[in-house]
């Protein structure tokens, strides 16, 4: 096995297909189809389950890309650091639900980090893609959320994926509404005084599941219903049409302005925000550095 063998993966990985990998790599497409089967080989798996339509990775493949990047990783940075003149780019990525509070640690994070170089990543995305970023180790860590109705299944797909779930806080849910919305002088509301406006939530693509929903709550029948893929879309949605989403009560003035309130929903739900890393990681510098500014900021707020 060589590290050429494993950028062969990744980029095999990355483009779907080994034909288009082999132009990237500037390389034949027999030479590649040869070095991955030979890898292949000596691994004892296939990586690559292949077909007319491209090459799509095997479950054995999946966890071998995983080591695979971390290697190819540690290799790129051993030689950053030793054989280049340049300071080392700093890598780090964290793969979230759609929070403010997390935009705002990750801009507390780079503002902290105040170098010339590095490549950060930040990914607003649906639950089951923040899953699979983690377990791949396309992000470092995820922020998702547990409560009562989805706790069961989500630890259970977690545990599957070699995964962890780290408690962060707990909070209520709260509604976020337009300031103009009736709803907004109110100092809670039930889910019955939600019934005449637009219920706002985030779309989950295929794993479209209840139990990969960002919101609480999301089992109740409503009248009217959205579903965006984008967090400013949501917030314009709920200024424009008065609609309303369930999230966890803490929302960012320096982002969203004062146009939208938080105002506490009577629920007997709870909302378990915390991250996932791979059981047998630690997160490094970079990540314990923004887990910081995620719990400092999070302190400011009452939840």
């Amino acid at each position: 096995m060589t590290l050429q063998q494993l950028r062969y993966v990744i980029q095999i990985a990355q483009s779907g297909s080994i034909n288009l990998a082999a132009q990237k790599l500037y390389i034949s497409q027999p030479s590649l189809s040869s070095a991955v089967a030979e890898l292949e080989k000596e691994m004892g798996i296939t990586i690559f389950i292949r077909s007319n339509r491209g090459a799509v990775l095997s479950e054995e493949g999946l966890r071998f890309l995983a080591y695979a990047r971390q290697v190819v990783e540690q290799a790129d940075l051993l030689e950053s650091e030793y054989k280049l003149s340049t300071p080392r780019k700093r890598i780090f990525s964290v793969s979230a639900q759609h929070y403010a509070f997390v935009v705002n640690a990750f801009v507390s994070l780079v503002k902290e980090y105040g170098k010339d170089k590095y490549e950060f990543s930040l990914r607003e995305t649906r639950t089951s893609d923040i899953i699979d970023d983690v377990r791949t180790r396309r992000s470092e860590i995820g922020v998702i959320f547990l409560s009562g109705f989805n706790r069961e299944i989500i630890l259970g797909i977690l545990k599957k994926s070699d995964l962890k779930f780290t408690s962060l806080f707990t909070a209520r849910p709260h509604v976020f509404v337009s300031a103009k919305n009736p709803l907004a002088a109110q100092k809670s509301v039930t889910l019955n005084d939600l019934k005449p406006y637009p219920r706002l939530t985030f779309e989950q693509g295929i794993n479209n599941s209840f139990y990969f929903a960002e919101e609480p709550h999301i089992t109740e029948d409503v009248q009217k219903s959205i579903v965006v893929t984008d967090r400013a879309s949501l917030f314009n949605l709920l200024i424009g049409l008065n609609g309303y989403t369930i999230s966890s009560g803490i929302l960012s003035a320096d982002l969203n302005g004062n146009d939208i309130v938080s105002v506490p929903l009577q629920s007997n739900e709870n909302m378990e925000v915390g991250y996932i890393c791979l059981q047998d990681n630690k997160p490094g510098i970079l990540a314990d550095r923004f887990l910081y500014h995620l719990k400092e900021y999070i302190l400011h707020y009452s939840v």
